[in-house]
């Protein structure tokens, strides 16, 4: 082991002269080179940067791979998939594809389907809901795909790696700065002690032993008195130790060694203002490139919006057909049951018009296009109400009618609907006053 006793002395030096620079700073008994107002804002700006970056990341993750659990190191690890996939990660592997939570439950649906009786209408009913679910849980593993590489990834990146250049420059730029102020402190010890040499004249004069070692190597010196003189140097080389000199010859000598002091501290002075000047505009540049950072997050936010609206566009689409199934399976099981449901549903993917949302899904049917061809052409005029089976019902949000067989819709209004044989099971005739026409299920709550 290469052990350096001189370089371990000189690190320990600077540790101690820091520490204590920096309580007295603390309390206000030290000079500080104080930054300017943009460079703090800037400062400020990337520590916001980083502090959100960091809550988004890991609410990100908690949303594609919920339930985390605490680990037992103190740490919040992710549980499950999680934990895997930050072992695959530290052993630079790549993660196995592996089965989602919707497909496992597609495989429970249809084991128990197959066990059941598939012939049953539990069955049949389980193996439409798990092939759904199977499709279901395709998407989301593709969502969860697109999400992590497209948005996970780039936040990952800034945290591993940019702001880890970041903060070592600040680091670098906080130490010029102590040295700064350090050579600030010398240079002004130094001109005070000497206007004080030349401001007394005969009078005695406190000079540091350092110093007189080299003015009077006549007097004798014990070698405590060396080893004090040299210690002291190292806590601050302009300290007072008191010894007199006289004005005869004491004055004269010491003149200029001060005058070598005072140049010698202005010089230290100049190099540690260069280096902080260089270091702090690295460190600006750093912290200016943050701007880049937010326009890459931004673009990185829109593709995992555009991915989420596909996730669930994807979803809504599966749902629909399963509602369909099951609405017309329903039919065939218990003849004479009001078809709808009795609780308020969803609004499709917009708080504006749901027809319009419908009918913008990518890939999924319109309202409209749910109807059976043949009931387009239907004469409403010559529909009666049947002398059982209609019901009450609220409406939950605007429709806009498709065509003249259709009724408009204002929310939260009061209609009568009814059921006719041979219908979709997705449409009712409604009836409001003396206008008549069809109405979806899906934007109605059945009123008991």
């Amino acid at each position: 082991m290469d052990f350096n006793m001189k370089k371990l002395a000189s690190d320990a030096g600077i540790f101690f002269t820091r520490a204590v620079q920096f309580t007295e700073e603390k309390f206000g008994q030290a000079e500080k080179t104080e930054l300017d107002a943009q460079f703090e804002n800037l400062l400020a700006r990337a520590d916001s940067t980083k502090n959100w970056t960091e809550k988004i990341l890991r609410q990100t993750e908690v949303l594609l791979q919920p339930n985390p659990k605490p680990c037992g190191f103190g740490c919040r690890l992710p549980a499950g998939a999680r934990v895997e996939e930050f072992l695959y990660e530290k052993l630079d592997r790549k993660v196995p594809s592996r089965v989602t939570n919707g497909e496992l439950l597609a495989q429970y649906m249809a084991e128990a389907a197959s066990e059941l009786g598939p012939t049953t209408p539990y069955g049949k009913t389980l193996i439409k809901v798990a092939e759904a679910e199977k499709r279901l849980g395709a998407a989301e593993r593709d969502f969860i795909h697109m999400a992590s590489i497209g948005f996970l990834t780039p936040l990952r990146t800034f945290l591993e790696g940019d702001w880890k250049t970041i903060s070592k420059e600040r680091r670098l730029l906080h130490n010029r700065r102590l040295d700064l102020d350090a050579c600030k402190a010398r240079l002004k010890k130094a001109k005070a002690a000497e206007a004080k040499a030349t401001c007394e004249g005969d009078v005695s004069i406190p000079i540091p032993r350092a110093v007189l070692l080299l003015v009077c190597p006549s007097r004798p010196w014990s070698a405590g008195d060396v080893l004090g003189a040299f210690c002291k140097q190292l806590v601050s080389p302009l300290e007072a130790l008191p010894c007199v000199a006289s004005a005869s010859g004491g004055r004269q000598a010491l003149e200029p060694l001060w005058n070598d002091e005072v140049d010698k501290a202005e010089q230290e002075l100049r190099v540690a203002q260069t280096e902080f000047d260089r270091q702090a505009e690295v460190t600006r540049l750093l912290l200016e490139g943050i701007s880049s950072t937010h326009v890459n997050h931004l673009r990185c936010l829109h593709e995992f919006v555009e991915s989420q609206t596909t996730y669930y566009a994807q979803c809504y689409r599966h749902m629909l057909d399963l509602q369909k199934q099951l609405g017309s399976s329903q039919g065939a099981i218990f003849p004479g049951t009001f078809v709808g449901t009795t609780e308020p549903a969803s609004p499709p993917l917009s708080s504006t018009s749901p027809t319009t949302a419908a009918a913008t899904m990518p890939g999924g049917p319109s309202v409209a296009s749910l109807a059976p061809p043949g009931e387009a052409a239907l004469h409403l005029e010559e529909v009666a109400p049947p002398a059982s089976g209609t019901r009450k019902a609220r409406v939950l949000y605007d429709y806009e009618a498709a065509d003249s067989s259709e009724l408009a819709l204002l929310a939260d209004e009061l209609i009568t609907v009814y059921s006719l044989p041979g219908m979709d099971p997705d449409w009712l005739i409604g009836e409001r006053g003396n206008k008549k026409g069809k109405v979806p299920v899906t934007y109605l709550e059945l009123l008991s």
